[in-house]
């Protein structure tokens, strides 16, 4: 427990945000209907046929989930792409994020109630040592 309070792996954190992002696409559910089965698409097709050019998987290909850091391709692609693994991609995203994100500052609003519980509390602190 010792350990887990004083480190942490950013790019563990970021690549189990895509996990977390995969899992709710899933437990969100599919549709089920005529237009996501494409029956009358199969039946015009055929069997055995190329699917990826039809109108209808390009409408829909990008509906289904769209990792950024877990590769799909062939052993053969992904090998001649360098063979980089999820956790390297992470790791990179990473780095990218540490050295470039600039968060948007917090609303006045906001900054004052922080403000306001961090004096309460030093307040409360305070007092409690004065006893």
């Amino acid at each position: 427990m010792l350990e887990s309070g004083i480190t942490f792996d950013f790019a563990q954190l970021v690549l189990d945000s895509e996990f977390v992002r995969m899992i709710r696409h899933t437990i969100g559910g599919f549709a089920v209907d005529d237009e996501s089965l494409a029956v009358d698409v199969i039946k015009t097709v055929g069997p055995a046929k190329d699917f990826l050019t039809q109108p209808h998987t390009l409408k829909h290909v990008r509906t289904h989930s769209q990792p950024e850091f877990i590769d799909r391709s062939r052993m053969e692609k992904w090998k001649s792409a360098g063979a980089t693994d999820s956790y390297a991609k992470a790791a990179e995203k990473t780095c990218n994020i540490l050295h470039n994100h600039k968060p948007e500052p917090l609303p006045e609003k906001v900054l004052k109630d922080i403000r306001v519980i961090i004096s309460e509390t030093q307040e409360e602190l305070e007092g409690e040592t004065s006893v």
